[in-house]
């Protein structure tokens, strides 16, 4: 999806890369990545500070060498921001605005189904379950309260049994 935005050439292609990018690395909400201050990056530690909404708990958590030069580059487009991912009017994207970009990647990437942005925030923790992460640190990660809302992507991980013999 970040590629078709890149390959549309719009006005706000880095950016709208660079906020699928931040989404699904970080498995933000909308309102999160909506919210997203430059205070929030600490640049000589090379971390995000995560303010989590519906009560999740806040976390730090590691920027990678993708994510700060898309970053820095956006930076330098909007330099007078506030905000990481700031409207024409220079104060924060609206929630529908965030939505709509999402949207619009899964169109540009030819995806035959309705693409919505919480479906990459829940990638986020098949991914990482699939990979073998314990559901703690995926609870942590993604700034969940209660591990019940976290068991969901581990249930289905495909690695979930491997292992468990030495054959």
């Amino acid at each position: 999806m970040r590629s078709a935005i890149k390959k549309s050439k719009g006005r706000h292609a880095h950016r709208d890369s660079t906020l699928i990018l931040l989404i699904y690395r970080h498995g933000l909400r909308v309102a999160e990545v909506a919210s997203l201050r430059w205070e929030q990056i600490d640049w000589n530690g090379g971390t995000i500070y995560v303010k989590r909404v519906k009560k999740g708990t806040p976390s730090t958590h590691p920027l990678y060498s993708e994510e700060i030069r898309s970053l820095c580059k956006l930076q330098r487009d909007y330099p007078a921001s506030l905000y990481v991912f700031q409207s024409s009017r220079h104060g924060p994207l609206a929630f529908d605005t965030v939505s709509g970009i999402v949207e619009r990647a899964g169109e540009l990437a030819g995806l035959s189904f309705p693409v919505h942005a919480h479906m990459l925030r829940h990638g986020t923790g098949y991914y990482l379950a699939n990979r073998g992460t314990d559901t703690r640190t995926i609870q942590s990660y993604l700034g969940h309260k209660n591990i019940q809302h976290t068991i969901r992507y581990t249930e289905l991980a495909s690695t979930k049994f491997q292992g468990l013999w030495d054959d």
